[in-house]
């Protein structure tokens, strides 16, 4: 049975956002019937806003709007390895889980963002360390989870060592909550999703680039005897439509972009534009979900038109 497809709710709050910024939108993004509400984790601004009042942690906001959303899914695009150990992650996520009822996706990446290590005294290893940490906490995160009720969990890796973990809390959904990976690494990318992802999620690029990369996922996927139609299959782009030309650059304004470069790059002009740009994409690349990058926060009559003119013409 072919997955229907879903648009969802994706934020940005490191270039300047409060949690009841967040919680907003969330609130708007449930009311209006999109599928799940994402947010990045970043502690850092990029590019020349300021980034006020600073930033707020992924995981303190997941757990508040478990509790104060109650239908749309929540994670996010993608918590950064760099940031955590892996068990203690595991115990967060399982948390946020239990405190959503369920709701919970796990989005897990290797981090990239060199800058917001520096400035908040994280460690940034070489690009492979990052890999090969990454492999062992996918690995760590998934087992602790998958272990049964009453067992222990151990791991011996090279960098991270479990002894008789508990492996609890579990989270509220069996087996697990499910695992999203992504990225356009070409090969180590998608062997890791073939081994560990629910879904693949390609951010921020064109049809050619996400074709191939969805196609060496699959490719990953038959090396191990996987069948690569379990891995759904996501993208995102950046947000900016319009009811007409002027609505259109005042909002492409908001967000210090240009309406051409947005038209080319992004999900963005009429309604109409918007419905047969996803079109393409469902068409060439077999997405069943499109997370939608809003950048200006402020404005919930951006994210109450998609959903009333755009979304009920993708079922």
């Amino acid at each position: 049975m072919t997955e229907p497809f879903k648009l969802r709710i994706f934020t940005e709050p490191q270039q300047g956002a409060t949690y009841d910024d967040l919680l907003r939108v969330a609130k708007a993004t449930e009311a209006a019937g999109y599928d799940a509400f994402f947010r990045s984790d970043h502690y850092l601004k990029m590019g020349s806003v300021s980034g006020e009042p600073g930033p707020t942690d992924a995981w303190v906001t997941l757990g508040g709007l478990a509790r104060e959303t109650s239908r749309v899914r929540l994670g996010t695009l993608m918590t950064a390895g760099t940031f955590r150990y892996p068990g203690p992650l595991a115990i967060a996520a399982a948390q946020v889980d239990q405190m959503s009822g369920g709701r919970l996706e796990f989005g897990l990446g290797s981090g990239w963002y060199e800058e917001e290590h520096a400035a908040y005294g994280i460690p940034f290893p070489a690009l492979k360390e990052r890999f090969d940490r990454y492999a062992e906490q996918l690995e760590i995160i998934t087992g602790l989870w998958d272990t049964p009720a009453g067992e222990t969990f151990s791991f011996d890796g090279r960098y991270y060592r479990l002894t008789d973990a508990p492996a609890l809390p579990k989270p509220a959904q069996r087996p697990r909550p499910p695992v999203l990976i992504g990225g356009g690494g070409k090969k180590r990318t998608p062997e890791l999703a073939a081994r560990f992802a629910d879904e693949f999620n390609l951010p921020f690029t064109d049809l050619d680039t996400a074709t191939a990369q969805y196609e060496r996922v699959a490719a990953a996927c038959a090396a191990i005897g996987r069948d690569a139609g379990e891995i759904v299959r996501s993208a995102a782009l950046v947000l900016c439509v319009g009811k007409d030309d002027a609505e259109l650059a005042r909002r492409a304004a908001a967000i210090g972009r240009d309406v051409d470069e947005l038209r080319a790059n992004g999900l963005a002009g009429t309604p109409a534009e918007a419905v047969d740009k996803i079109g393409t994409w469902r068409e060439r690349t077999g997405i069943t979900r499109l997370y939608l990058q809003v950048l200006d926060l402020a404005d919930l009559d951006h994210v109450d038109l998609v959903a009333a003119e755009v979304a009920p013409q993708l079922s």
